[in-house]
């Protein structure tokens, strides 16, 4: 069995958090993500704020439409200061909860709503 925390400290690789996907990358969508201050890693759980329809880390303490987990980031993203189009896992697929980041049990309901079923 793998050590989670081994796996915290390391880098995801482009989609290496799923285990299925629908036929045709039916699961994937292209989304906007907003400028970021820091690099966001591949399984990071997005939030989509409801002002500007971007798309950013989801953080359950938020209030500005990025509290509900709407996807999963594909593959890794650089700083950037701006507007970046990005892959998405937006519905009809498996993942693997040990290479997620940002996934608490809100976030959990909300994606398998989606129909992103968290495998652990």
């Amino acid at each position: 069995m793998t050590n989670p925390s081994i796996l915290r400290d390391t880098k995801v690789r482009t989609s290496e958090f799923l285990l299925s996907e629908a036929n045709g990358e039916r699961s994937r969508d292209i989304g906007v993500l907003a400028p970021h201050v820091a690099a966001i890693q591949a399984g990071t759980v997005l939030g989509k704020v409801t002002a500007t329809s971007k798309l950013v880390p989801y953080s359950n303490a938020a209030a500005d439409g990025s509290q509900t987990a709407v996807a999963i980031l594909h593959a890794y993203q650089p700083i950037s200061t701006i507007d970046t189009k990005v892959t998405i896992f937006a519905r009809d697929c498996e993942v693997d909860a040990l290479f997620l980041t940002g996934a608490d049990a809100p976030a959990l309901v909300e994606l398998a709503a989606a129909g992103i079923i968290v495998r652990s």
